[in-house]
């Protein structure tokens, strides 16, 4: 069976590598909230510009980000592997579900981004940030205890405090404005990642919890 991370994370490749150098693809895949509202046949581009990134660091963080938690949710998804407790959906639903993660991710977490800057005839943005957090997030659902490092931190931690001090991040950096990050699509495509995780799955949000509450009884 193919393997969707692979094949997503090539596909990323591959064309942001292209577009860099293909000025006429770049501007009709980019998100243009302005050109989106008074041409609604371009809505394409809620997806498509997840599959752009700026340049290589922003490429390589978020594909590093992906397959590095993809692997866990796939996991989970389709036969419940690294999640006690947790049945999956078999590899074919289990595909489709993770699909529906990440690429509704990058749809979803550019919603608010489009209605806020659809008067911006500037405005543009691009990369798989919000798919990339859906994952990430469902995967700190199905684990989070499971150690989360960082560059420059030498200590991991655990992923549902990481969650927690993401989030608050990512909503402060989104109301604040003051970098050219698309905050609002990692704190919603976080969201977005939580909620269709427990829709398709409820017992992990209990199990959620119960991981949780044993370790804090065990580090009290």
């Amino acid at each position: 069976m193919l393997n969707p991370i692979l094949i997503l994370v090539g596909l990323t490749v591959a064309i942001s590598v292209y577009a860099w150098s293909n000025y006429d693809l770049m501007e009709s895949w980019i998100l243009r909230p302005y050109r989106m509202a008074r041409d609604q046949s371009q809505f394409y581009r809620f997806i498509t510009s997840g599959f752009l990134h700026a340049d290589w660091g922003h490429l390589i963080f978020n594909m590093i980000a992906f397959y590095s938690f993809g692997g866990l949710v796939l996991g989970v998804l389709c036969n419940g592997t690294g999640a006690p407790g947790i049945d999956g959906f078999g590899g074919t639903g289990g595909i489709w579900r993770f699909l529906l993660l990440y690429l509704g991710g990058i749809v979803v977490s550019d919603i608010p981004t489009y209605f806020r800057h659809r008067d911006d005839r500037e405005y543009g943005s691009l990369g798989a940030s919000g798919g990339v957090a859906s994952v990430l997030f469902a995967g700190v659902i199905f684990a989070p205890l499971n150690k989360i490092y960082l560059m420059f931190i030498p200590i991991g931690i655990p992923g549902f405090i990481f969650g927690f001090l993401y989030l608050i991040y990512s909503y402060y950096q989104g109301r604040r404005r003051g970098d050219n990050i698309n905050h609002d699509a990692h704190f919603y495509g976080a969201l977005y990642g939580v909620a269709l995780t427990l829709v398709f799955m409820p017992a992990s949000g209990l199990e959620f919890i119960r991981q949780i509450s044993l370790f804090l009884q065990v580090n009290n």
